[in-house]
């Protein structure tokens, strides 16, 4: 998921520390453990990997080549209330990617991904990026399909509606993806 630099995040090392009760007032009633103030931005994690960890990914083939970009890999634990935890009640552990061009002082964009630690730095990124594809579709579904055109009061309208545009983009992406298929005039 793509998200912004100010986001704060622990690095992968941080452990929590227990809640201590003193024996005065009332007992804490929360029962999670509590991580120090240590949590900084998405931009002070990848400024202090430095330029240097940045790896030049090619996450595919564009009508003008081959798209790539200097890309930084870290592991972090995102901060703030309304992460959710591991079963253990630790903050889970998530990929950091940021996009670090040459031309550029400082990182553009940012993703945090909760796919697994083995998972390659290509695979990370071609994920990341797909969400053009993604803004396409949906852009065909509209303007192209008429997925917007819908006027009707019912569910039972709009339901069919959705289901025929849906059926038309599924037989529009098979003709494009189709191998067979004769090439356009």
């Amino acid at each position: 998921m793509q998200v912004k630099g100010d986001a704060l995040a622990h690095k992968p090392d941080v452990r929590p520390a227990e809640r201590v009760w003193s024996g005065r007032g009332r007992p804490p009633t929360r029962t999670e453990p509590r991580y120090p103030k240590t949590a900084v931005s998405l931009v002070e994690h990848v400024r202090a990997a430095g330029r240097d960890a940045a790896q030049t990914i090619t996450w595919r083939e564009g009508l003008k080549g081959a798209m790539s970009s200097q890309l930084v890999f870290l592991r972090v634990r995102p901060a703030g209330h309304r992460v959710a935890r591991d079963a253990d009640g630790l903050l889970p552990e998530r990929w950091l990617i940021a996009q670090w061009p040459d031309e550029q002082a400082e990182p553009v964009k940012y993703w945090l991904s909760s796919l697994p630690a083995t998972t390659s730095h290509a695979d990370l990124i071609r994920y990341g990026k797909i969400r053009w594809r993604i803004e396409h579709d949906y852009r065909e579904l509209k303007t192209g399909l008429g997925l917007d055109h819908f006027e009707g009061r019912s569910w039972t309208g709009w339901h069919r509606h959705v289901t025929l545009v849906t059926a038309a983009h599924v037989f529009i992406t098979e003709l494009r993806l189709d191998p067979k298929a004769a090439a356009p005039a």
